[in-house]
């Protein structure tokens, strides 16, 4: 009977725990939360009442047109400091209302 020593790391293993469980979309879905309120900073955070991830669409309300005005020229900008920060390609689209 040949017994095989395999060692693991425990990120590894939680990584493939919670792709095998299928929580990767959960777990995206609130690191995106986290995310924007990292990269925004405390001025446009004090605007923003909702930040929800559907698909790879990043829906976004803000309670000030300016600012809704001023962050829709920075879409792309954002977009590629969400999927930075993340590690991986998780939002397409941002759609700021």
């Amino acid at each position: 009977m040949a017994r095989r020593n395999e060692h693991i790391s425990l990120a590894e293993a939680l990584k493939s725990f919670v792709e095998n469980s299928k929580l990767e979309k959960g777990l995206d879905k609130h690191n995106v939360e986290d995310a924007w309120v990292n990269l925004m900073g405390p001025g446009v955070n004090n605007y923003t009442s909702n930040v929800q991830l559907k698909g790879s669409v990043l829906y976004v309300t803000l309670s000030s047109s300016v600012l809704r005005e001023e962050l829709s020229y920075g879409k792309e900008k954002i977009i590629n400091m969400i999927n930075e920060e993340l590690g991986k390609d998780i939002v397409d689209k941002i759609v700021l209302r």
